[in-house]
């Protein structure tokens, strides 16, 4: 599942393609949806915001000032593309959501956690309603995280258990995790009231440093420098990009010790028992 660096990525490219713009039309795949398509003809799109892994589209009538968002989560398999008007992609994916420009088209397949809200009904959403802070917020701190980590709810909880829980903090999911915990050198059976406080630190600046670096690098968490070499030696992306995600049986970067595979939570966490004490 595209996890909160992506979202806010695929976020920027539909901003860019539209927002400022007025619809000319608006297309729902979902039948129930359907009812909604005539009032958003004529209204400009003023912004794209993302709450962790949802993206919230804002449409203002240039008149009346009607506001209007559409609430979406692609899930597993949704899919944002942008285009030039009348030039849709090839794709054999079911259209669920078109907004066309007279320019650019934005176009949502596959997706089908589509809601159209009121700015209120936004606020109220159940799913944004119990986010925690989101990871790529510039004004959450580590002394959010250190909070969180700290507070009744998660000090006595497996780290493995809760990092991926939104309501823990926004955006993050399993690669994210994995790296996250590798990176801080800490075990995901731990429990934050297991932890010394310069290693709750430490995991704090991680939680916050791994997804920015993500969202910046086009979904890598390894070291910038290391994934070039890797890479200039023969090494695919996919191989380079993670510390330790998805790196099952291959050396560790650090240890050359192989990376092992483990449940912990609802899925499997890749971890270097060497390196994570």
């Amino acid at each position: 599942m595209p996890e909160g660096p992506e979202i806010r990525k695929a976020a920027d490219k539909v901003a860019a393609a539209i927002v400022g713009k007025k619809v000319l039309k608006l297309e729902f795949g979902l039948a129930h949806l359907k009812a909604h398509e005539s009032h958003f003809k004529g209204m400009t799109i003023k912004a794209v915001d993302t709450f962790g892994k949802a993206m919230v589209t804002r449409f203002e009538h240039p008149i009346n000032r009607e506001r209007l968002n559409i609430y979406s989560h692609n899930q597993l398999y949704g899919r944002w593309l942008c285009c030039p008007a009348n030039q849709p992609p090839a794709s054999t994916r079911q259209l669920r959501l078109g907004i066309y420009t007279e320019d650019q088209w934005a176009l949502l397949y596959s997706a089908s956690d589509i809601f159209v809200l009121t700015d209120e009904e936004v606020r109220q959403h159940p799913f944004i309603k119990k986010l925690g802070k989101d990871v790529l917020n510039p004004e959450t701190t580590v002394e959010d995280v250190l909070a969180q980590l700290q507070s009744a709810t998660y000090y006595n909880r497996q780290l493995g258990g809760f990092l991926t829980e939104q309501s823990f903090l926004a955006g993050l999911g399993n690669y994210l995790r994995c790296d996250i915990l590798f990176s801080a050198g800490v075990l995901p059976t731990r429990k934050p009231a297991e932890l010394s406080p310069q290693t709750l630190r430490k995991l704090a600046h991680e939680i916050l440093r791994i997804p920015r670096q993500s969202y910046q690098t086009e979904s890598i968490t390894n070291d910038p420098v290391t994934v070039k070499k890797l890479l200039a030696e023969g090494s695919s992306l996919e191989h380079a990009r993670f510390m330790v995600f998805h790196r099952e049986g291959l050396p560790c970067y650090q240890c050359g010790k192989p990376i092992i595979k483990k449940n912990t939570g609802s899925q499997p966490c890749y971890i270097c028992e060497s390196c994570q004490k």
